[in-house]
């Protein structure tokens, strides 16, 4: 099974319909929340999304831009965008965002047995870099053991929804007390994540060669470690690198595969400025910060 993994879109429609655009016919499409705040495109974001994805939880501005939660503890900057999005959604989009499940949310049935039909999906400190490549291979069979592994998604953390983890001290205690094997989340806006095996620890940083084109950087998932995965933002990067970001877990080649994706961040931003929302949030787009 392939499944996109897509997080942080904050109504930036020019960045999400890239990664859909880049990362052709998965088999799921899950969203790990924040998909409006912070940009132009709020309803937009919310109908396309509904559209296209199958399992979600909900972000910090997800509860923001609904009444779910309050303001208080957004910048003016986020708080101003969380209230002016609110004003523009439609009551079937607020409704719709307002209701989204707290994570963590588990896939359950995604794992190919003994080679067979795939089943449907139900909701229900040293530093590695990931090896690039351009040429996957398909064929690579699924390795014994990971039918039974557990998968849950995320928008902060397994242990609180509107935790940060940026670095490895934040990951420590969400990989030793879950129980799941993969945890994919989103938040920090940071394409990469965190694993641990016995008594090593990593962090995972994708690299890549331009900040220009289109690009993917692969991960083996290894049997017996447990994985923090961020796909990175859809919607606005913090990396340092302004292209879009998702990545795709396939479950029969037991790989993650991270995407960079240029888009049109003018267009993004005209929307912006069109909505009258503060410039900052325009500029930070070409920025990646």
């Amino acid at each position: 099974m392939r499944i996109l993994l897509l997080t942080d879109v904050h109504a930036n429609l020019e960045g999400l319909e890239a990664c859909l655009a880049a990362v052709r016919n998965p088999d799921l499409i899950v969203n790990l929340g924040d998909i409006v705040g912070y940009g132009g495109s709020p309803n937009e974001v919310s109908e396309r999304s509904r559209e296209v994805g199958s399992i979600f939880v909900r972000g910090n501005h997800d509860k923001a831009c609904t009444g779910v939660s309050g303001i208080e503890e957004f910048n003016p900057i986020a708080g101003m965008a969380a209230l002016w999005t609110r004003q523009q959604l439609t009551p079937e989009n607020l409704e719709w965002l307002r209701a989204l499940p707290q994570g963590p949310v588990q896939l359950e049935s995604i794992w190919p047995a003994d080679g067979g039909p795939l089943p449907k999906p139900t909701a229900g400190n040293g530093s590695q870099a990931a090896t690039a490549t351009s040429n996957p291979d398909p064929a690579a069979e699924n390795s014994a053991g990971f039918d039974q592994l557990k998968v849950q998604c995320v928008h902060g953390s397994p242990l609180d929804e509107d935790e940060y983890i940026i670095v490895m001290r934040d990951a420590y205690e969400p990989l030793m007390h879950t129980d799941a094997a993969i945890t994919f989340f989103g938040h920090t806006h940071i394409q990469g994540g965190f694993c641990n095996h016995g008594q090593e620890w990593e962090t995972l940083r994708p690299l890549y060669h331009s900040k220009t084109q289109i690009e993917s950087c692969e991960l083996s998932v290894a049997p017996g470690t447990k994985y923090l995965i961020n796909p990175g933002s859809v919607g606005q990067p913090r990396d340092g690198d302004w292209r879009a970001a998702c990545a795709l877990f396939d479950t029969v080649t037991n790989r993650i595969t991270f995407y960079r994706v240029p888009y049109d961040v003018e267009g993004a931003q005209r929307r912006i400025h069109n909505a009258k929302l503060p410039e900052r949030l325009a500029n930070r787009l070409s920025e990646g910060r």
